[in-house]
This record gives C-alpha cells, sequence and structure tokens, in this order.
C-alpha cells in the first residue's frame, strides 16, 4: 500500500503501470486512480505527454505567466505519479521490467507492435510476468485489415458511423464536440480491467485486453445502430431530433432554446393541453408516437411555431409541473455555477503547488459510492516529479543506478 492510498478506497493495492498518453488510456487510468489504485505514469524525460503542450489555455504561474501543463492534459491525469523513463533504451526498458514486478495492470497505446521493438509486448511479457493484466488500447485492433493505422478520435467517429447521424440534415456530416471516442474507450477499458482484475482474482492469470477506439464507437451506435441492423435502412442527420421519439429536440421559444423531451404519449396530451392546442393530441395522424414518426413532418412545424409564441422559462416551469420532461441549454459557466454541480461534487478544486492562487479546478468523478467514495488526492503531476520517490519505493534504487 502506498501512502497515498488509504484501507477505504476499492481499488487499494492494485497498481497499474500506465504507458499511455493522450486521452483514451489516460482517461481509463485516471478513473482507476479515482477509485485508489496506484496510477505509475510512464513519460518521455523532457516532454512527457503529448497534451501538456496542448494548450491554451495552461495553469498559469504565481507570477501569472503558463507553465508546460495545459488544461487538455489536467482533464485526465489526477490521482496519477509521474516518472520519466525512456524506454527506447535498454536501460529504460529494463527499467519498465523492473517496475512490473510490482504492478498488476499495464496500459498502453502504441500502434500494433510497436512496444515489439522494445521487448515489452504482451508476447514478451507473458512468461515473465503470468499474473499481468495487460490493455493495449489502438484505433483498429490488434487484428483485422486495418489494425496497422493508427488512432484518432476524429477517424474513429468518422469510420465507425457517428458522424453520419451528426449534424443538420442539410449540413456536413459532424463529429460529437469532444473525444467522445477517446473518453468511452477508456471507459470500456476500465471495464475491462476491472473484470480482468477479477478473473486474476479467481485463477492468478492475467491476460491481454485488445481494445479499438473504432469497435467502441461502432458499440455506443446503440439504437441507431440496432435500427440499422433491424430494418436495413440507413438512418439520417436529423440535427438534433430523435430517430424514434417525436417531439424530443430542441426548439427555440421567445426568448431562447430548450430541449422538449417527450417520452410517451399521456405527456405529449398534457403537452399538447399546456400548449392550448388539445387538436394536436386527438388527431389521429398524431395521437401515438408511431404515428408522430411517421408524420414528424407535418407535426414538428405545428409545435415549434406554437413554442416559438412562448416565453422560455415559463414554459419549463409548466412542462416540470406536469411531468413533462424539458431543460434548459446551458452554457459551460451556467453548468459550473448551477447547485446541481455544487451539491453533486462535479467541480473540484486541488492544491497545486506553483499555481496562481495555489490550487486548479477540476471536473469531479461521476461515481458516488456509500462504502468506498472516490477520492482526489493527487493532482496532475509535472513530467517526472514522482521518478525518484517511486524508484526508491518499488524498487529501492537510487537515481542513476
Amino acid at each position: 500500500m502506498t501512502p497515498s492510498q488509504t484501507p477505504c478506497k476499492a481499488l487499494t493495492g492494485i497498481r497499474v503501470l500506465d504507458l499511455s498518453r493522450i486521452l483514451a488510456g489516460p482517461t481509463a487510468t485516471q478513473l482507476l486512480g479515482d477509485f485508489g489504485a496506484d496510477i505509475i505514469k510512464i513519460e518521455r524525460p523532457g516532454d512527457g505527454d503529448d497534451t501538456r503542450a496542448w494548450g491554451p489555455p495552461f495553469v498559469t504561474d504565481t507570477d501569472g505567466n503558463p507553465t508546460s501543463e495545459s488544461a487538455y492534459y489536467l482533464c485526465a491525469n489526477r490521482n496519477k505519479r509521474s516518472v520519466a523513463i525512456d524506454i527506447a533504451t535498454a536501460e529504460g526498458a529494463q527499467m519498465v521490467r523492473r517496475l512490473l514486478r510490482r504492478c498488476d495492470v499495464l496500459v498502453e497505446n502504441f500502434k500494433v507492435g510497436g512496444l515489439q521493438k522494445y521487448g515489452l509486448s504482451y508476447e514478451d511479457l507473458r512468461e515473465e510476468f503470468p499474473h499481468l493484466v495487460y490493455c493495449s488500447i489502438t484505433g483498429f485492433g490488434q487484428t483485422g485489415p486495418n489494425a496497422h493505422k493508427p488512432g484518432y478520435d476524429l477517424l474513429a467517429q468518422g469510420y465507425g458511423g457517428i458522424m453520419s447521424l451528426t449534424g443538420p440534415p442539410a449540413g456536413e456530416p459532424t463529429k460529437v464536440a469532444v473525444g467522445i471516442s477517446d473518453v468511452m474507450t477508456g471507459m470500456y477499458a476500465a471495464t475491462a480491467i476491472l473484470a480482468a482484475l477479477r478473473h486474476k482474482d479467481r485463477t492468478g492469470e492475467g491476460q491481454q485486453i485488445d481494445i479499438a477506439l473504432v469497435d467502441c464507437q461502432i458499440a455506443w451506435l446503440v439504437n441507431e445502430g440496432t435500427n440499422y441492423l433491424l430494418s436495413g435502412d440507413t438512418p439520417k442527420r436529423r440535427g438534433n431530433q430523435h430517430p424514434n421519439i417525436v417531439p424530443y429536440q430542441v426548439f427555440e421559444a421567445e426568448d431562447g432554446y430548450l430541449i422538449i423531451a417527450v417520452g410517451n404519449d399521456a405527456q405529449y396530451r398534457r403537452f399538447c393541453d399546456l400548449l392550448n392546442a388539445p387538436e394536436l393530441a386527438s388527431n389521429p395522424m398524431f395521437a401515438t408516437n408511431t404515428a408522430r414518426l411517421a408524420n414528424r413532418e407535418l407535426l414538428l412545424p405545428k409545435i415549434a411555431a406554437l413554442v416559438k409564441a412562448m416565453p422560455r422559462d415559463p414554459l419549463i416551469a409548466g412542462m416540470e409541473a406536469l411531468g413533462i420532461p424539458c431543460g434548459p441549454i446551458h452554457s459551460l459557466p451556467q453548468v459550473f455555477a448551477s447547485d446541481q454541480v455544487a451539491a453533486r461534487g462535479m467541480k473540484v478544486r486541488m492544491a497545486y503547488a506553483g499555481a496562481e492562487g495555489g490550487a486548479v479546478d477540476l471536473i469531479g468523478n461521476p461515481v458516488k459510492m456509500s462504502k468506498t467514495p472516490v477520492s482526489y488526492d493527487r493532482p496532475p503531476p509535472r513530467c517526472g516529479a514522482d521518478t525518484d520517490a517511486v524508484l526508491a519505493e518499488l524498487l529501492t534504487i537510487k537515481e542513476n543506478t
């Protein structure tokens, strides 16, 4: 157990050697770190994780000058210790192998075969470390005709189909604004690692996890993907409209936009009463969701005209009173200033030595557990900040030995 850990954490005693960088791998390891695992982030000496330089914005120091840590880097690297090792050298690769003697999991996102030249591929390590859970994250996976191609979130969103469904009907295909393929791959990776650790607990056996951005993106096509598989019809871009529910989208009120998400026919009837348009509920063309789907092009302009004549906040209040799902569209300042974010701990402030104000604000972990709550023990580390301490702790060596 490391000094930063306490017995009340879910993953106390699990140690992860993190050879990943950018977003998918770091998302997975940050989640494991939030749950109490000891995350040893291996970085290139000097530059470290590529995302450290992906700014502005950067953390500013006490004089207001930008540092080498970007907001992008901060988003996925808390609860880790950074060790600077050049794995491209024989000495560095051997150091990694020595560290693995004290680790349960290795996470990497090199190109397929990229670690073989350092003797750090799964095949290189499996006999020496039969207990090791080895998680490989790539763009297209370890097999298949595209396995050799690099993996980037935007390419995954394009190849996996989500961009063909996103954006206005007459516009260009649109990516999700954040690196959602990376983030969801990190989530799938974290759950797979936990499953593999459970298997190791039972059998003592490690294994390789082969997880790909494109596979994960295809997996979260969910209902739209299954709609296609069942019907054979290619889904169309509908902007903010739902493929299976009407009305379920963004509408413009008199003084701003809002979301209206009518989930069933009873809610729809109450919604029509609120709009003083009961005829839209009694008309057989619109009375059921199936009918509304078939006639959405006729119905939606009628609803849009009625909503446009009403002020937004009273309309939201009226819908909420009637149990009709609806809500505002917040800007990020509104999100992080909301009482909901404060109540749920979704913005956390962590001490950060050398930063202006001595702290940085980060996005909180959404998981709430009654017995083993997540904790925020370590801010995202500076490159190599923990090298000496980790090597002394795990290898009982001195620097340069």
